[in-house]
């Protein structure tokens, strides 16, 4: 291979440990989102409550709120083997312990609070082992591949959640266990265990290393501008995925349709990335940030007409291909207009504000489910949305020193 030929997918899945860190990534991806579909369906067949069953959905957000942040710091203080394995074991025990016939609606809710937990130390560890596995243009397109396996874990986990939880919710809790605990075998056999990268000399304190993160994100024009912005849409596209059990309910469907639903957005992205994306350039996708922004609530409005499956699944998908070339240009330009020693916290922050909006933003609009049919509660949300996002794009988006951040392309940009 020379020096200037592009590394291909064969070159970077022929390293053993990457693919035992991807596959395992992937088993944990599913299981979450596999979780989160039988979770939403099993509370609202207990309870009759599309607000419940919002709550049970948004639980995964709320630690990304209280500790997503500090989990994440912690994580870089011990090998990141051992972190992602001691996240997995204690994900499997605690949705094993979900499966339990009779168990009450609020001990299950802790539950799956406390296995939400281990969600932000497992994807710091991931992170952070990455770059130690993989050197060069390897780790980039592993980034790349990670993005599209994650998209599909989300698409699987769904679908596969929804149709197994519509004949029985812990059959898919017992299989979501199984895919944490076949993670942690993964990681255990076939990833070598290395030292932490965070020594004991180079701690300053875990709250003010927190802090400067959030200082750097909200103290900088560009940097807050584009934190409002995906912030403020993730808000709006996350709520069919909230409401599908719901959703499903007014549809006349059961656990199939809610998979169905809940699989659209993530299936949007998945070819939005993959197709668009090698369309546009980096500046054209960059310019289209603002206009994406609007467009992906916005094409959400027309649940106001209480529209069937077939539609409802393409507009939730049509949202998704926006946000896939809505997100990757936002963290790009973010990234470029990031001091390299903060990188690491202001992503952590971001990763944190996008779970606490998409959270806030579910048990909103399931609170408004319980007095108001669901698709005009979708439609009617997403219209203030497009609302809202036209006001937070009105204007170009500029460094603190006034000059604009992505400037005007030619038309033979956009190849």
């Amino acid at each position: 291979m020379t020096a200037d030929r592009p590394v291909g997918y064969r070159v970077l899945l022929a390293v053993g440990e990457y693919r035992a860190v991807l596959a395992a990534s992937a088993l944990s991806w599913t299981g979450d989102y596999l979780c989160k579909a039988a979770v939403s369906l099993l509370v609202f067949e207990r309870t009759g409550s599309a607000l419940a069953s919002a709550a049970a959905f948004a639980l995964g957000y709320l630690p990304w709120l209280v500790a997503g942040p500090v989990l994440a710091a912690v994580a870089e203080r011990y090998p990141a083997r051992s972190v992602m394995i001691s996240c997995d074991l204690v994900r499997a025990a605690l949705v094993g312990l979900v499966t339990m016939v009779g168990m009450p609606v609020p001990v299950l809710f802790l539950l799956l609070l406390a296995s939400a937990l281990a969600a932000p130390p497992f994807e710091a560890a991931r992170s952070a082992q990455l770059p130690q596995i993989l050197t060069g243009d390897r780790y980039p397109l592993a980034l790349a591949l990670n993005n599209a396996v994650l998209y599909a874990a989300q698409v699987a986990g769904y679908t596969v959640g929804g149709v197994i939880a519509g004949h029985s919710s812990r059959a898919a809790l017992a299989l979501n266990a199984l895919t944490f605990a076949g993670s942690a075998l993964l990681l255990r056999l076939y990833v070598r265990k290395r030292p932490a990268t965070l020594t004991a000399a180079r701690r300053t304190g875990l709250w003010r290393e927190t802090g400067q993160g959030y200082g750097v994100v909200f103290g900088d024009r560009l940097l807050r501008a584009i934190a409002v912005i995906t912030f403020g849409v993730v808000t709006f596209v996350i709520v069919p995925e909230g409401l599908a059990a719901a959703w499903a309910s007014d549809l006349g469907g059961g656990g199939r349709t809610q998979g169905l639903i809940m699989a659209a957005s993530p299936l949007g992205l998945a070819i939005g990335g993959l197709v668009l994306n090698r369309l546009l350039s980096p500046r054209a996708r960059m310019r289209l940030m603002r206009p994406l922004a609007v467009l992906a609530p916005l094409v959400l409005v027309p649940a106001l007409l209480d529209p069937p499956l077939i539609a409802v699944v393409l507009v939730v998908a049509l949202s998704g291909v926006a946000m896939s070339l809505l997100l990757p240009a936002a963290q790009t330009l973010f990234n470029q207009a990031l001091a390299h020693q903060y990188r690491a916290r202001a992503f952590g922050v971001m990763n944190s504000g996008v779970q606490l909006a998409q959270g806030a933003a579910i048990l909103t609009v399931g609170a408004l489910s319980e007095r108001l049919p669901t698709p005009t509660v979708i439609g009617a949300w997403c219209a203030a949305g497009t609302l809202l996002m036209l006001l937070a794009t009105f204007r170009p988006l500029t460094h603190s020193d006034g000059t604009v951040a992505v400037p005007p392309i030619p038309t033979k940009e956009i190849r």
